[in-house]
């Protein structure tokens, strides 16, 4: 099977069993809409149709605009039209992170290189969101509730464990945000998948908070992960 074929068998078969707090609800956008499955199913057969090898980068969990719009972390409609060449129908979404990611993709080469090297996934699978004071649904963390992590921890590890089974480098894994790195090393340390993490900023936060520096940011993300692209 190819690194594509395992990906696609593992998307199809994500059945989440988890009894959530009542004010928050998962997304599903691989179930809630046949456009995103179309579109996933595409972007990995152009990226991933071989049996080589990826080092993994890993998020915290599929926002509304990127991955739970898309299905590919890190990707909202216009980066998967205009730089991965795939057509989306239907769907319009702009993500912050994903001007970040992409940037950083270019300056590695464009998404060919980029994606013959890198697999990217999230802790969690699939993303959460909670209602506001307003009634508006916001992005969530698997994190920032403890009730949710526990609730979230065995659907986690599952799925967790179901990837390192895919054709990846375990000796390091990237992982986006000091929060997140904070509980997935614990996760980690229980299922002992990768030998070492190696913690970055979480691409939101670099353009929410930080973003006259993107160009350090992009410069310093460039010199970790092209030490593993040689």
């Amino acid at each position: 099977m190819t690194f594509a074929d395992q990906i696609l068998h593992w998307i199809h078969g994500l059945k989440p069993e988890i009894v959530l707090p009542g004010d928050i609800r998962m997304m599903h956008p691989f179930r809630e809409n046949p456009v995103v499955m179309q579109m996933v199913e595409t972007f990995y057969s152009k990226y991933y149709s071989d049996e080589d090898r990826r080092y993994v980068i890993m998020g915290i969990n599929p926002g509304r605009l990127g991955a739970g719009t898309t299905g590919i972390a890190f990707t909202d409609t216009y980066r998967m039209q205009e730089v991965c060449g795939i057509e989306v129908h239907g769907l319009k979404s702009y993500e912050p992170s994903s001007v970040f990611f992409y940037k950083l993709i270019e300056y590695l080469g464009g998404p060919v290189r980029f994606y013959h090297r890198f697999y990217i996934t999230s802790v969690s699978p699939l993303g959460f969101v909670k209602m506001n004071e307003s009634g508006k649904w916001l992005n969530y963390n698997y994190y920032d509730s403890q009730s949710l992590e526990e609730a979230a921890i065995p659907f986690i590890e599952e799925n967790l464990l179901i990837q390192s089974s895919f054709p990846l480098f375990r000796d390091i894994c990237f992982v986006l945000g000091k929060k997140n790195a904070a509980h997935f090393e614990a996760i980690n340390r229980r299922l002992r998948i990768f030998d070492m993490i190696a913690v970055l900023e979480h691409p939101r936060y670099i353009m929410q908070y930080k973003s006259r520096d993107m160009d350090k940011y992009l410069t310093s993300f460039a010199a970790t992960l092209s030490k593993v692209l040689s």
